[in-house]
């Protein structure tokens, strides 16, 4: 697994947790961001590296779909696992 090579930004709580759980389910990142296009969620490999580097906000949709594919509740990826 890779490690982050920048550091988190602070324009959404969510990122870190989407990267953390995407990562503990052995999903790379181009396959989720290719669920997450399947899914009607129009986002590219960079607006989605940079909602996991937090140095973008996260919409709703993309939060709605993210859950959705990780199999989580919403909720569940705003809690602070630091």
């Amino acid at each position: 697994m890779k490690t982050r090579k920048k550091t988190y930004g602070n324009s959404n709580i969510v990122g870190r947790n989407v990267e953390k759980m995407r990562k503990e389910q052995g999903i790379k990142q181009k396959d989720f961001i290719a669920k997450m296009q399947v899914l009607g969620c129009d986002i590219n490999p960079t607006s989605y590296s940079k909602l996991e580097g937090q140095l973008r906000a996260a919409t709703d949709k993309e939060i709605y779909v993210i859950a959705k594919i990780l199999g989580v509740a919403m909720e569940s990826l705003f809690i602070d696992q630091e």
